[in-house]
Formats: C-alpha cells, structure tokens, sequence
C-alpha cells in the first residue's frame, strides 16, 4: 500500500480539528506570520531592486527582516542569506564550498543527514566527488573518532546536522567543530530542526554555515536562509542579478523573508517554551503511550534529543497503517522524514542505527509545537492504543 495512493481529492471539513503532531515536517504559520505577510502580496508589491520608493520599501523591510533572521542566531546583517528554503540552503552550502575549493574533493558527512544532503551528495559522487558517510550507533549518536579519521588533506567540506529530523537526537557540535577547526576545515550544519527550538549562538557555535527553514519555526513554506561565517569562501549556486551581495541572484520574495523575520522574532521570544512546557507535553506522551502500550519501545538517544520529539516503535506493526488509521481519527503523525513518505521501507536512519526491522517498520515520529496542547495529548492517548489493539489484532506473526 502506497500513501501516494490514498490522497484525499477534496479537503474534509472535519480535519480542522486535527490534533496535528507532525511539526518537523511543518509547522502552523503564526496568524501574526501571515499579518505582517500580507500588504506585501497587496499593495506592496514593489521589487526590491527598484530605486523607486515602491520598490525601495520593499528594500528597507528586507534589510529588517534579515536583521531579524540574523539576531535569532546572534550573527551579523551580512552573514544571511535568503533561499527559497532548507534544501535550497543546505545545496548551497556543499556545492557552494566546493565550488570556492575546487582543488578539494572529498566530502565528511553522515549516514543520517536529511534527504536533501543525502541525495546531494549522492549526486557529487557521480560528478566525481568523494564522498565519506560517518556512522552512528543504536541510539542514533554519532561516531567522532570515524569522523576525525575521515577527514583528509582532500576534504572540502565537513557536513552534520545539529538534531536528527527523525529521532530528535542532538549532535555535540561544539566537539565536531573543534575537530575541524583542528583540520582547518569549513563546517557546515542543518539546524533546520533546531533553530527557534533550542538557543543558537553562533559566536560561540562552531558552524561556519548553517541552514534554517521559516516553516518549521511557525512561518510560510518557501523561504529559507543560509548563514555564512564571514571570511567562509563560497560561490553562488544561482546565477542572476546582484541580489544579496552576488551570493543568491533573483528578485527576493519579499512577502515571505517579511513573514521569516517576523517568525525569527516570535520564536525567540517562545524559546524557553520550547524547553520546558513543549518538553513536558513530550515526556507525558512517551511515557504514557509505552506504560499504556506494552509493544511501544523509545528509539533514540532519550537524553540528548530535542525538547518537542519522541520517535515510538511498535513492534511488529506497520508504520503506514497506522498512520492511515491515526489520519482517519484526526491525528497527523509521520513515520519519518516528509520528504521521504510514501515509501514502505524503514527510513535511512532507523536503518543506519541497526534498529531490529520487527521495531523499525513500526516507527512513528511524534513531533510537538508552542501550539499544541494537553487536551490534544489527552486525545492522543486516548485514541492512539485501541488503533494499535485493531492492528496487533491483524498483524501478522
């Protein structure tokens, strides 16, 4: 069975009321996102590279929105560039630093990336590139001593996100970056899932790029930022006219960068929220659902993960049919990463982590926001063990 398949043709009435635990896919767009969006996709209209007032408008709000974005992660105006998204950052950030080393060619990266740098790099690997994949151990923790092994005289580019989409398992960046500080090689991280969830300072942080997504810290689809340490030498992967200081060319989509600053701005402010009440919500969805649950078992590293994620195995059952069933009961759940549904198979990670296959195919990612509640926790539980009761029921042995 295909989800690909099972699409709705016309949007239900009743999934307005959803309990929506599926926020590293995306988030809801804060209504004061969608606020400060709005008069730039009406009356202010004008592209940015105008010198009229129009378009000089749009400019001013761009700068602002960039302070913003910028201040989220305490870096300076300059070292932000807008994309169209994570994975058009996350692109520019490899191919990018290859491009400006080009007698480099190797790259350190993980077998447990998000499919954007994965799939990157598979392709470097046809063009030439060598490309090294570092493992990781059961609970998803990375292997360091095969990492500082990895790099060479030839590599180009260390790449490792700081939390993992999937498990929420968090990475010691600061141990990664001293290794290739050591190397003198540039780091680059994906901290699509972490920025707005957990604080991130780049004076102290040792990325010398970073990517983040406005729509999973409650802004629009679309835009995206990649931060570059300044003095990080690297090439533009689209060519067009002098925006952002000839690192990114194209007319900016000034309506969405707007809503991205505003986003910046609001999950600053929601931090220790993140931490502590959507932390809270996690712990009692976790523990209750495998006291309630007898084949539910926690995948991932339980002490060093994000504050909003937990990914629960139930043995023997398949994750697509269950989420068929939560879907049916207005309850948005994942069984890993969105770029990747529809597939059958147990994701790349679970795989990389050696998780028992009875275990894996039975994963499901429950991911929290600032907007979920313990009356939607409350009907997860519970809804969520007479689901796995139908389907034990009919599982094969």
């Amino acid at each position: 069975m295909n989800l690909a398949t099972l699409r709705p043709t016309r949007y239900d009435d009743r999934y307005m009321d959803s309990v929506y635990l599926d926020n590293n896919a995306t988030t809801r767009i804060d209504d004061r996102v969608v606020d400060a969006m709005l008069p730039f996709l009406r009356e202010q209209y004008g592209n940015a590279s105008s010198l009229h007032q129009l378009g000089q408008y749009a400019a001013h709000h761009i700068d602002e929105a960039r302070a913003q974005v910028a201040a989220l992660i305490n870096a300076g105006d300059r070292e932000i560039v807008f994309t169209s998204g994570g994975t058009e950052a996350n692109n520019l950030a490899i191919r990018g630093v290859l491009a400006a080393r080009p007698t480099k060619r190797h790259v350190v990266t993980t077998a447990v990336e998000h499919p954007s740098v994965l799939r990157l790099c598979a392709q470097l690997e046809r063009e030439g590139i060598r490309v090294t994949y570092c493992p990781v151990d059961s609970l998803g923790r990375l292997d360091l001593d095969h990492l500082a092994d990895a790099i060479d005289d030839d590599t180009a580019l260390v790449a490792a996100m700081h939390a993992n989409n999937e498990t929420g398992v968090l990475w010691p960046i600061d141990q990664i970056g001293a290794i290739t500080r050591e190397r003198n090689v540039p780091l680059f991280v994906d901290a699509i899932q972490t920025v707005g969830k957990l604080p991130v300072d780049v004076t102290s942080f040792p990325a010398d790029l970073l990517s983040i997504a406005a729509h999973k810290i409650h802004g629009p689809k679309g835009v995206g930022a990649l931060y570059i340490r300044r003095g990080t030498r690297l090439r533009p992967l689209i060519i067009g006219g002098h925006q952002q200081r000839d690192r990114r060319g194209g007319t900016e989509d000034t309506a969405g960068i707007v809503a991205f600053g505003t986003a910046a701005t609001l999950a600053a402010e929601h931090a220790n929220e993140e931490s502590t009440r959507v932390a809270a919500l996690r712990d009692r969805l976790e523990t209750e659902l495998c006291n309630r649950i007898d084949i539910a078992a926690v995948i991932g590293d339980r002490d060093h993960r994000l504050p909003n994620t937990t990914n629960i195995a139930f043995a023997a059952l398949e994750a697509e049919a269950l989420l068929l069933l939560c879907s049916e009961n207005q309850i948005c759940v994942s069984s890993g990463s969105a770029c990747s549904s529809g597939s059958l198979e147990p994701s790349h990670v679970l795989t990389a982590m050696n998780i028992d296959p009875k275990l894996a195919h039975g994963a499901i990612r429950f991911s929290l926001s600032r907007y979920t509640t313990n009356e939607e926790i409350d009907r997860t539980l519970a809804t969520l063990p007479a689901l796995i009761d139908r389907l034990a029921a009919v599982a094969p042995v």
